[in-house]
């Protein structure tokens, strides 16, 4: 990897930039479950609308930015960009891992709206919106404020 550390601060940037598009989607696409569990008829034009835009926030936005920053952070890994003698790093990475965790499953509710068979409710969709600001103040402060 030695070949590869004149470039860590590009990574670096390219990471934080993933990061930011991918913790958007995170934020959006449950907002816009949401709306789509309250307002939306299953076959309706405003289904098929909410499924379009959940559609393309999953594959254009989201599962791209969340590639990009698994690839950057491993390559940032394999040069020593973190530290997994500290519990920060294991914090940083359980939390990425839990966003992961969180991406698929809302990849799931999609295809559940996709089938006309969503059964969950507005609620179930708000809570699940508060998930991903979580796992990204801990993330945060894993890696900036290293309290541990």
């Amino acid at each position: 990897m030695d070949w590869l550390a004149p470039y860590y601060s590009w990574i670096k940037a390219l990471h934080v930039m993933a990061v930011l598009a991918w913790m958007a989607g995170l934020f959006y696409l449950p907002r816009l479950f949401v709306y789509h569990a309250e307002k939306a008829e299953p076959g309706s034009e405003l289904d098929l609308t909410f499924q379009v835009m959940e559609a393309k926030l999953l594959r254009v936005i989201m599962n791209p930015a969340m590639i990009t920053a698994w690839i950057c952070g491993l390559l940032m890994i394999g040069m020593g960009g973190l530290d997994f003698g500290a519990v920060w790093g294991w914090a940083k990475l359980g939390a990425v891992i839990a966003m992961t965790a969180a991406h698929m499953w809302m990849a799931a509710r999609r295809k559940d709206f996709a089938e006309g068979r969503n059964t969950r409710s507005g609620r179930v969709y708000r809570i699940a919106n508060e998930v991903p600001t979580l796992l990204m103040v801990v993330a945060v402060i894993a890696v900036i404020v290293r309290p541990f």
